[in-house]
């Protein structure tokens, strides 16, 4: 089958549990120390996450471009030393002391060996399950429970945060509970992806959830009816005693630039002149809804350049009339800010079109083509990098904020030194 097209993600992903970060205090908390196709350490019954790190970074995807053509499974004649790979093979099937995998665990133990062998975190093999998820949360819908997961560290599913209104809020399941058994089956031997699945399902179809919850002596089952799931990919509100709208977009979902315009025409509605964009903790999404979200501000012209590994160059650009073009705005940052949204934020740099506040964005400035395999997998490929309109690089580089304001360890939870600054830049021009 071909690839899906190309994605632009750090770090974080969502699930119909939810892998994510989510908003407000959970935004301002991530700091990735590895990339990754959509995922870190939370997750959700909608999923966006990576194991290894806590947050996660969401490949550059071409989004709806189109398809790549299907990679071939021909055994490639020039390669040389492949006798070896079948050599050591048969020594474990014929000589390993314990039980093995079964077989297509280990082939795709094999194809994960082959892309960790390239040193770069955003090339990566997934298997169908995590593919199932991972697809159906960039869609920005699910069905589950609704609520951000991680992987208990005893086994099981934390809780992390319910979706308002969830099916799982409404049955009464709790943050910081404790998901041991789905159904009667008990999952604290599953990782994670497989957990996800069994929560997950049909809109309208019950699910028993058994749960350990602190201070309660014996575990609790809960009958959760699953529902259809909008993950919060906007949240958007007018400050309170000011005329500036506020828009927090969390990632680059294929519903992003809709989604966007909605937030942005209901605020101009309600009385807002000026605007902050908050791009904190956005691992990114796909490559075309970062096109379409920078075009919204905008007038026509490149939003970025992107190049091959042969050097082929593309201009992605932008066209005149968009919602957003006139409206004074500032865009928050941080190291959580990566990929497609740094696209954005380079743009409205080179653009002069906004004021950068926060930190340092992430870094990743590289695009991954999806191909989809025969059996349901995925294989993500870095196939080329891209640069803002004026041609500066980002990649491991990152976007620098025009002002630049940390936020202390120390620091209120309940205060936010970067929002503060950008009211005041708004009202003050300075």
């Amino acid at each position: 089958m071909g690839g899906l097209g190309l994605l632009l993600v750090g770090l974080i992903f969502i699930a119909g549990l939810a892998f994510g970060l989510g908003i407000g205090a959970l935004r301002q908390a991530a700091v990735p120390d590895e990339n990754v196709s959509t995922q870190g350490g939370g997750s959700s019954d909608a999923v966006d996450a990576d194991e290894s790190s806590g947050f996660n970074l969401n490949p550059l995807l071409p989004g709806s471009e189109g398809g790549n053509d299907a990679p071939s499974n021909e055994v490639p004649e020039d390669v040389d030393n492949f006798d070896i790979f079948w050599e050591a093979w048969n020594q474990i099937e014929d000589r390993y002391y314990y039980d093995l995998p079964d077989e297509q665990d280990r082939v795709y133990g094999a194809i994960q060996g082959l892309t960790d062998s390239l040193d770069d975190p955003y090339t990566r093999f997934i298997d169908p399950e995590r593919t199932q998820i991972e697809m159906e949360d960039m869609s920005g819908e699910f069905e589950g429970i609704g609520a951000y997961v991680e992987e208990a560290p005893q086994g099981g599913v934390f809780i992390l945060s319910l979706f308002d209104g969830g099916p799982a809020e409404q049955a009464g399941v709790e943050a910081e509970d404790i998901v041991v058994a789905v159904d009667g089956e008990d999952i604290t031997d599953l990782i994670l992806d497989q957990a996800i699945l069994l929560i997950r399902g049909p809109a309208g179809s019950d699910v028993t959830l058994t749960i350990f919850r602190e201070g309660e002596t014996e575990l609790i089952d809960i009958i959760v009816t699953r529902g259809r799931i909008e993950i919060p990919t906007v949240e958007y509100e007018l400050l309170e005693g000011t005329d500036i709208g506020y828009i927090a977009l969390t990632r680059f979902d294929s519903s992003a630039t809709d989604r966007l315009n909605e937030a942005l025409s209901d605020l101009i509605d309600q009385g807002a002149n000026s605007l902050v964009l908050d791009l904190r903790g956005n691992p990114g999404g796909f490559l075309d809804q970062a096109v379409s979200v920078a075009d919204v501000f905008l007038p026509s012209g490149v939003v970025l350049i992107q190049r091959d590994v042969d050097g082929n160059q593309r201009d992605y650009e932008g066209r005149n009339g968009q919602l957003g073009e006139d409206i004074p705005m500032v865009v928050l940052i941080n190291g959580g800010s990566a990929s497609a949204s740094e696209i954005f934020a380079a743009a409205m740099r080179d653009y002069e079109r906004a004021t950068l506040i926060g930190t340092t964005t992430f870094g990743k400035g590289s695009v991954q083509t999806l191909y989809s395999l025969s059996d349901g997998s995925q294989l993500r490929v870095t196939t080329a990098n891209f640069y803002s309109p004026n041609d500066i690089e980002i990649n491991e580089v990152g976007v620098e904020p025009d002002i630049e304001v940390e936020i202390p360890d120390d620091a209120d939870p309940e205060a936010d030194p970067q929002l503060d600054r950008a009211i005041e830049f708004l009202q003050t021009g300075q």
